[in-house]
């Protein structure tokens, strides 16, 4: 089984990532392996990409004439890919040398059509004492409590998804109207596809926790002020699903706010009557800060629609 990767960068800023994350694909255990890479409108970039991997037979480097932001990059990608399964991966993350392998093995143990794997930090400074756990997603990283080994999930992150190239055959690449533009900020059009996927086939996407990749996590990210700018987004990009005609599997989104009110908080509030920490106050009163966030930017796109 072949497998296309495909990697979207767009900066010279995110360079030493996107090199970081193009090896991480090159050393995996598993073989046949096609790196497909996207650069997204920036002609500095696509010269030292060309100059470092261009002479590599298993590697595509694709070039858009302008930036057009990630879901045309990767649908571009897809088209260029020649493999039976075609997967995901950011330009700043890396993946584990058995990535691939274990991707792989979804398919081969299941009759799965689409596969993702487990998320997990790599703080580039320290892991920030504010943000808690319940809300890893925000900067890309799986929750683990509300995540079932080999289950069926509606999609897991951007960064460590794979489909059956069949899919895109059958419903086409993904949505640029609800994907990250440097214009817009909307990042919905992984779900919106993963949905499209479902009314086409039936079957959501295989949880294989054992295919992890690690997500670089840098300071800023972790600023209490892109965190809540970042949930409002996220609230935004899920009333912008539904403007576009998109039929939302709110799921996900209730069993995530029933964990929170029935589980976490109750669970937090006991461990801080037992046992006071400055870090505790933190993440408890973050938890009901970014919730509001969410939905104050759900709320705005409903008065915005």
């Amino acid at each position: 089984m072949k497998v296309s990767v495909i990697i979207c960068t767009y900066s010279l800023d995110r360079l030493d990532d996107f090199i970081a994350a193009v090896r991480s694909v090159l050393n995996q255990t598993y073989d046949p392996v096609e790196v497909v890479l996207v650069i997204d409108g920036n002609e500095q970039v696509d010269r030292k990409v060309r100059e470092m991997f261009g002479d590599l037979n298993e590697v595509q480097i694709v070039t858009n004439n302008e930036n057009r932001g990630l879901s045309y990059s990767r649908t571009q990608g897809v088209r260029q890919a020649t493999g039976e399964v075609v997967a995901f991966l950011d330009d700043d993350a890396v993946a584990e040398p058995d990535w691939i392998a274990q991707l792989v093995r979804g398919y081969e143990e299941t009759n799965a059509i689409a596969v993702g794997g487990r998320m997990i930090p790599e703080w580039m400074a320290t892991r920030p004492p504010h943000l808690p756990e319940e809300f890893f997603w925000l900067v890309g990283v799986d929750y683990e409590a509300l995540r079932e080994p080999w289950s069926e999930v509606r999609n897991t992150f951007g960064s460590n998804m794979s489909f059956r190239s069949v899919v895109f055959e059958e419903i086409g690449g993904f949505n640029e109207e609800v994907g990250l533009t440097a214009e817009s900020q909307i990042q919905a059009d992984e779900t919106e596809l993963a949905l499209r996927m479902r009314r086409a086939f039936g079957k959501g996407m295989l949880y294989q926790p054992d295919a992890v990749v690690a997500h670089k996590v840098f300071q800023y990210r972790t600023r209490v002020t892109w965190l809540c700018r970042r949930a409002f987004w996220q609230g935004y990009s899920k009333r912008t699903l539904e403007t576009n005609r998109v039929a939302i599997e709110t799921t996900d989104e209730q069993e995530f706010l029933s964990h929170l009110v029935t589980e976490s908080i109750p669970r937090r509030l006991q461990e801080l009557s037992r046992q006071p920490s400055s870090e505790g106050v933190q993440q408890l009163v973050m938890l009901s800060v970014l919730t509001a966030c969410v939905g104050l930017g759900y709320l705005f796109g409903i008065i915005r629609s």
